[in-house]
């Protein structure tokens, strides 16, 4: 039995109105509590958020988006669906991964089709590596889901089940690169099933194998593409919370908590006082360390993961080669994580995911025009350059990505340019990530399950987080589920999902 809040619990106040808090916000009214939402930007979705340039509307986040369903328990929670809010277009290829010898690798979720792809690609060896991958990674996501991930913790000793023993028997505690190893041989391949360890902030040969998870979520479960953008999410996870009742205050900005003795009694914005029985704070660990006026004593500093420029491109012409997804390898690897995680420089040959979503969705940008979201990432401003640095690296940095793009088949981009926004870590400090990197902290074995920033406060009562900086960790399922298990703190054990509408399941 997990500890939760103690005390009154009727009325919670969610500071955030992202994925986390939403997702909080939605699993705290299906328990029957009156809930207050306060966002200090206009529109909901946080990290998930809009953007209109020119006629062009732009995700300010994440672009790819798996393991839907756990956005669909939100809303059960209160009673609704989520395909009755949002279109889910499943995309096929999930990926398309093109690397720096010129050849290129579809990346199917369909195991038939993946199959024939990777034989297709590298031989009927390897294609024979891919489906005891496969089946692998659908093991460790069994064991890892139920226990490691939508889990939450009060010590390490919360480790201590029989699933622990089959996670190590998995080889879930060797290193990632290795354990790949096992099942594939052709580095191009490796790659497509380790990239993702990245955006966890370790580098594949010293990332722990469980970490694979991520990519079964990628190539296994399946990438999905909202119509109208991810933000679209958000949007219909805030009109559900609103339908069951919640009170939305957008564009509020919080300045302080009110607090007597260890509870928290109100939370204060730039508008008004709202009392409150519990509060789920979201914002990055900075702003809620501020808010709480302590930050917790660990025995070792957090470590961030690395950071990325977004260079959202509004161009009059694409390149038929890209896919809705796509990966651009570069021929460096093992280096560029050394770039990124350990000397702090910027990437001397950059992988890029490049995401077009006009490839689905025409609408999001004017008519016969394209949209192009193109991701580098770069090291945080800890190891790497400082924010400041970024306002004259920035211009010559999005020159070097344009004539990267160049040299990789999209000939005449930067011509082909009509509107654009460039996002460094000069952007992600100044709307107050740590480290300025959107992705928080680190995976490292210290910073994962019980070893992250808690999301029960020691020395408050009645404060809980959630969001990419507390368990389970960072991306869109991991934030979704770290919404239900902030608001399972306060409630409990969390109920069954109520029936949704007119009998429906």
């Amino acid at each position: 039995m997990t500890r939760t809040v103690t005390g009154r619990t009727d009325h919670v106040v969610v500071v955030g109105a992202g994925l986390a808090g939403l997702s909080a916000a939605l699993h705290l009214l299906g328990a029957g509590r009156r809930v207050t939402v306060v966002e200090r930007d206009p529109l909901p979705g946080g990290r998930a958020g809009r953007r209109e340039l020119g006629g062009y509307r732009l995700d300010t986040g994440p672009t790819v988006l798996t393991m839907p369903d756990l956005a669909d328990e939100a809303f059960a929670a209160v009673g609704e669906r989520l395909r009755d809010h949002v279109e889910l277009l499943p995309l096929h290829p999930a990926y398309r991964a093109c690397f720096a010898d010129g050849t290129a690798l579809d990346v199917h979720t369909d195991a038939d089709a993946m199959e024939t792809e990777v034989e297709r690609f590298a031989g009927a060896r390897e294609a024979a590596g891919y489906r005891r991958l496969r089946d692998w990674l659908g093991r460790l996501y069994a064991v890892q889901m139920r226990r490691f991930i939508d889990a939450n913790f009060d010590s390490p000793l919360g480790l201590l089940t029989p699933d622990l023993a089959r996670l190590a028997a998995l080889g879930g505690f060797g290193r990632l690169d290795t354990r790949i190893g096992r099942f594939l041989t052709d580095e191009r391949l490796k790659r497509v099933f380790s990239f993702q360890a990245l955006y966890a902030g370790v580098a594949p040969s010293r990332a722990l194998a469980a970490y694979a998870v991520i990519a079964y979520m990628d190539t296994v479960a399946g990438v999905y593409f909202p119509r109208g953008g991810l933000h679209a999410l958000p949007r219909a996870m805030a009109a559900a919370a609103a339908g069951a009742g919640a009170d939305l205050r957008l564009g509020r900005a919080v300045t302080r908590l009110e607090r007597s003795g260890n509870r928290v009694t109100a939370v204060v914005t730039d508008h008004e006082r709202i009392p409150c029985d519990a509060v789920v704070l979201t914002p990055d660990l900075p702003v809620v360390h501020r808010l709480l006026g302590r930050r917790p004593r660990r025995p070792l500093a957090l470590r961030h993961a690395p950071s990325a420029v977004v260079l959202h491109a509004g161009t009059t012409r694409t390149w038929p080669h890209l896919a809705h997804h796509t990966l651009s390898f570069g021929a460096a690897w093992r280096r560029t994580f050394d770039e990124l995680t350990r000397t702090g420089t910027l990437m001397t040959d950059p992988s890029l995911l490049i995401t077009r979503p006009t490839a689905h969705d025409p609408s999001l940008a004017p008519e016969g025009r394209h949209l192009h979201y193109v991701l580098a990432p770069c090291p945080n401003t800890d190891i790497g350059p400082g924010a400041r640095a970024w306002s004259d690296l920035a211009p010559r940095y999005r020159d070097r990505l344009l004539a990267t793009l160049e040299r990789r088949g999209l000939t005449g981009i930067a011509a082909a340019v009509e509107q654009e926004c460039l996002v460094t870590p000069a952007d992600w400090t100044a709307q107050g990530h740590a480290a300025g990197t959107p992705f928080s902290v680190a995976h490292t074995f210290a910073q994962t399950g019980p070893f992250r920033p808690r999301n029960l406060v020691r020395g408050t009562d009645n404060a809980v987080l959630a969001g990419c900086g507390t368990t389970p960790g960072v991306g869109v399922p991991t934030v979704l589920v770290s919404g239900k298990l902030a608001a399972a703190r306060i409630t409990g054990t969390p109920r069954r999902p109520r029936a949704a509408r007119g009998g429906r399941r």
